[in-house]
């Protein structure tokens, strides 16, 4: 068997193994997450999500009390990452968690656009990645980013290298 296409699906147990990988890494071992209270909400191929609660530190208007712009741009980056490592998953489904994670760790951002369209009003906040495509070298993915309330508050694209 050299192709990995050629080689059977994981197993369920091997697939709870690699969620609880992806969830490790994005809730925990990217400390940035951590900080900005970023934890992984679904990891549904076709919609991954992200979730955080507002908190006083992510104010970027303070008169108003609005998420930060920052902070918008920065989860939309993450959970298009974890839907690259999502779809990465789906595409080799034969390799295990260490062998997903290790070609989640070459992934990186190579382009991003952020489109800012309400005000980040709210209580919490929901990020969903789709992967548009993956390729062989690059990834493209959109993202969108809504409060409690359902309003879209930020969209975004962007592109990956997978090499």
């Amino acid at each position: 068997m050299s192709s990995a296409a050629s080689l059977p699906d994981r197993s369920a147990a091997e697939q709870a193994r690699l969620e609880g990988l992806l969830r490790e890494v994005f809730d925990q071992r990217i400390r940035f997450n951590c900080w900005i209270g970023l934890r992984v909400h679904s990891l549904a191929p076709e919609r991954t999500q992200m979730a955080f609660d507002m908190r006083d530190e992510l104010v970027g208007n303070y008169v108003q009390g609005r998420l930060h712009g920052g902070m918008i741009a920065a989860t939309l980056d993450t959970v298009g990452g974890l839907a690259v490592a999502v779809a990465l998953a789906e595409k080799h489904k034969g390799e295990t968690a260490e062998q997903i994670g290790h070609r989640f760790n070459r992934v990186g951002t190579i382009d991003m656009r952020v489109d800012y369209l309400r005000p980040g009003m709210g209580d919490s906040f929901v990020a969903t990645g789709r992967v548009i495509r993956l390729g062989g070298r690059i990834a493209s993915v959109q993202m969108m980013l809504e409060n409690d309330v359902g309003d879209t508050i930020a969209t975004g694209t962007a592109a990956y290298v997978i090499t």
